[in-house]
């Protein structure tokens, strides 16, 4: 017979499996809520994200902050400026350095994600009992510790 996830998650390996587990498939179903007319992969809207909170960067900056080697991220920024969602600019100390910015498109793409994602978790949250979603209140601010370890 199997163990009972309160019997697994009561060491932590058992939690940490449970917690990959939870979190990869919320990950998952809130990304299969974007927009349908969004064509964007999760990597450009990762960027645009990052953007969006962070001000205008390097794409140096911007691989470093979402994990990825420079290159790639190049790549994506590439994306990005073809379809008019970022800008290149020269910088103002240093014309050698170039630093990306998110355009009026780019910034009402990620909102329009955001709004779209934030919906449909506040209507799953409504769907909880007051001391499942006080226990993911407390939680919310320890699950952005270990994402951003």
């Amino acid at each position: 017979m199997a163990p009972t996830v309160e019997k697994v998650a009561r060491t932590d390996a058992g939690l940490a499996s449970e917690l990959r587990l939870s979190v990869m498939r919320l990950r998952r179903r809130l990304a299969a809520e974007r927009h349908p007319d969004n064509e964007l992969g999760s990597g450009a809207m990762a960027a645009l994200g990052c953007l969006f909170r962070n001000g205008e960067q390097t794409v140096g900056e911007l691989a470093e902050a979402e994990r990825v080697r420079p290159p790639s991220m190049s790549r994506t920024v590439r994306g990005l400026v073809e379809g008019g969602y970022v800008v290149r600019e020269s910088c103002a100390d240093d014309g050698r350095q170039v630093r990306v910015r998110l355009t009026e498109a780019g910034r009402a793409t990620v909102l329009a994600d955001r709004r779209r994602r934030d919906a449909w978790l506040a209507l799953r949250l409504k769907e909880l009992t007051p001391d499942d979603r006080a226990v993911l209140r407390a939680a919310a601010p320890i699950l952005e510790r270990l994402a951003t370890a």
